[in-house]
């Protein structure tokens, strides 16, 4: 029987994912998808709170008395991006689309929540769950925003779990990793400046483009030959902009990029290496350079033990017992870490196939896979009752 009911509510999760899905909405503009979450938990008796980081919404299920606190996190918002997949449910807002699978998550969490509301007449658990609903997560962190907002002052907790679907591990598959599992992300900009003139008179100028070029080479060699080589980090040039005309030369060149890593230490090393490198750029080449370094998202650590309770759980519930725990860390970055930083917490990825139904984040073409739902929801059921039985 709970079996069939699980299915049930799997069911209408996907189609609640598709409603989603067919109406995305940016960053700090969640409004739709946060009525529609405050709805699905009113209707099921549930305390929520609205309003954390502009559109962020906490739900609130109590079990006895007694017992940890535990937050359960899916993210809202989706990309500026236009939807090429030909399917019924379609983005029906040009420019806008779920991209990354959270209309995915929020609809699990949702599904989680319905299920978990059926459980307050159990005598054997004893604790909280926060249901956290978490807008911007998409290069805005509306994690650091919860957090700075009093996320954990109001609603204390003593773990926090993340979920996120991963294209191409197997759908319904887990991976679960120790310590780094997604890289924190910094972006920098350089602005040199020079003296601009002819190009036919190069030698009463002073060439910004000749600078840029040398400073791109010279970035290639920060990770290489400063780092460790066994410490990861990535350091990628993106954009370079410099002049309008085939005779001049430019005034000024604009250069940026981003910073991946899994340690605060490498982040400092990088950033120094940086400016060194600039420094260097100014004497060898007579130009001003500017160097504008911002931390963005810091690396996102499991916690030892919060990681060892989620594998226990992933091999009970992934679909066909299929849980990879040696996968490795992600360059990508995820706002979770700021929930990660300040509590114990753990974050998985749920496999969401391969081939077509596995299309990779963040493309027009990515769809997430329903089918994965029913594992997403054994997964927090069966994490939430191990935690709260203990």
């Amino acid at each position: 029987m709970e079996h069939d009911h699980l299915h049930e509510v799997a069911a209408r999760m996907a189609a609640i994912r598709r409603d989603i899905h067919a109406h995305p909405e940016l960053a700090w503009h969640e409004r739709r998808t946060a009525a529609l979450v405050a709805s699905q938990l009113e209707a099921l008796g549930i305390e929520h709170f609205s309003g954390l980081a502009r559109t962020g919404i906490v739900g609130v299920l109590r079990f006895g008395e007694g017992g940890p606190a535990i937050g359960l996190r899916a993210d809202m918002d989706a990309l500026p991006l236009d939807e090429l997949n030909v399917i019924p449910y379609r983005s029906t807002h040009p420019g806008v689309m779920h991209a990354c699978g959270h209309d995915g998550h929020t609809a699990m969490l949702l599904g989680a929540a319905e299920l978990l509301a059926g459980w307050r007449g159990r005598s054997d658990l004893r604790g909280t769950v926060y249901l956290i609903f978490q807008p911007a997560e998409e290069h805005h962190g509306g994690g650091r925003m919860m957090v700075e907002e009093g996320l954990f002052e109001r609603f204390p907790m003593q773990w926090v779990f993340g979920l996120h679907n991963w294209p191409g591990l197997p759908a319904g598959a887990l991976a679960v990793h120790d310590g780094p599992v997604m890289a924190g992300a910094d972006v920098f900009e350089i602005t040199l400046v020079g003296r601009g003139g002819h190009a036919a008179m190069p030698h009463q100028a002073v060439d910004v483009i000749i600078a840029a070029s040398a400073l791109v080479q010279a970035i290639q060699t920060l990770v290489a030959r400063t780092l460790d080589p066994q410490q990861p980090a990535v350091v990628s040039v993106t954009r370079l902009h410099a002049g309008h005309a085939d005779n001049v030369l430019p005034e000024q060149a604009v250069l940026g990029g981003t910073v991946r890593s899994f340690s605060a230490a490498v982040q400092a090393t990088l950033e120094d290496g940086l400016q060194r490198l600039c420094n260097g750029i100014e004497t060898s080449y007579r130009v001003q350079a500017r160097l504008d370094y911002r931390r963005g998202y810091p690396p996102t650590i499991n916690d030892a033990t919060a990681s060892a309770l989620c594998r226990l759980v992933a091999g009970e519930v992934a679909a066909g017992g299929q849980v990879f725990d040696q996968l490795p860390a992600s360059m990508g970055a995820e706002d979770f870490s700021y929930l990660a930083q300040v509590v114990p917490g753990c974050y998985v990825w749920l496999g969401n196939g391969e081939g077509e139904g596995g299309c990779m984040l963040h493309s027009p073409h990515y769809d997430f896979n329903d089918e994965i739902i029913v594992t997403g929801l054994r997964y927090w059921l069966r994490l939430t009752e191990l935690l709260l039985t203990r």
